[in-house]
């Protein structure tokens, strides 16, 4: 999965924006594609929806919404 996550970094930010003049100029564009791979960009692996959406619903589905008082037993 890496590897695919970085060569579609390489493909649609460092080769399709660039060129780059240096690493001053690509740090801050590579943080607003992280952010848009995550939050903005649909992934047909994911039912068309982005990741951020996928781990929300993950967590609202197995964290439990009520925690046991001191002393009592989990279950």
């Amino acid at each position: 999965m890496a590897e695919a996550v970085n060569a579609l970094f390489k493909t649609e930010l460092v080769f399709w924006e660039g060129p780059w003049k240096g690493v001053d100029d690509l740090e801050p564009a590579t943080l607003g594609w992280v952010d848009w791979f995550n939050h903005t960009r649909l992934h047909s692996a994911l039912d068309y929806r982005p990741p951020v959406e996928v781990e929300n619903d993950y967590y609202r589905q197995n964290t439990p919404t009520q925690r046991p008082l001191v002393g009592e037993p989990a279950l």
